[in-house]
């Protein structure tokens, strides 16, 4: 089956094999060092044009979050329809001391999350064209210690 990324150089795609995992690009500022993500074609605090594009943190640590508790409307919407969709969390990342992204929280109970809690980035099936090709997007889910 065909498989695509939601938009070009949101994050690294073709995905990458394990052990290495899927990171967001985002842009440095030549001039004055902010961060965007998305990625910027000029820095939203100096106005310089020479952004350089980047692979940000793959973890960091829950700065905030909501509960998405009814089915999404396009673009927002994915693949659950209203038979099987299940309220489900969305957040704030801190990657490292350069910027805060909002993502969907995958594989955690709303109710199990707290502040500062680490996550890291992954990247799951959103929806599917038409043509049945498979849509990524990224998200976050807990940090997993592994032995």
């Amino acid at each position: 089956m065909a498989k695509r990324s939601i938009a070009d150089g949101l994050f690294t795609w073709p995905l990458p094999e394990p052990p290495t995992k899927p990171a967001l690009i985002g842009a440095r500022c030549s001039l004055c060092g902010a961060v965007t993500f998305p990625q910027a074609p000029g820095c939203p605090r100096c106005g310089e044009t020479q952004m350089e594009a980047f692979d940000l943190p793959t973890q960091g640590t829950l700065y905030t979050w909501t509960t998405q508790e009814f089915l999404p409307k396009l673009p927002y919407a994915g693949l659950e329809t209203l038979e099987n969709f299940t309220p489900w969390a969305v957040g704030y990342v801190q990657l490292a001391d350069l910027i805060r992204v909002e993502g969907r929280l995958y594989d955690v109970d709303p109710t199990d999350l707290d502040f500062e809690m680490p996550f890291e980035v992954v990247v799951r099936p959103f929806t599917s064209d038409e043509d049945g090709t498979e849509v990524y997007t990224f998200g976050f889910a807990p940090v997993v210690e592994r032995g």
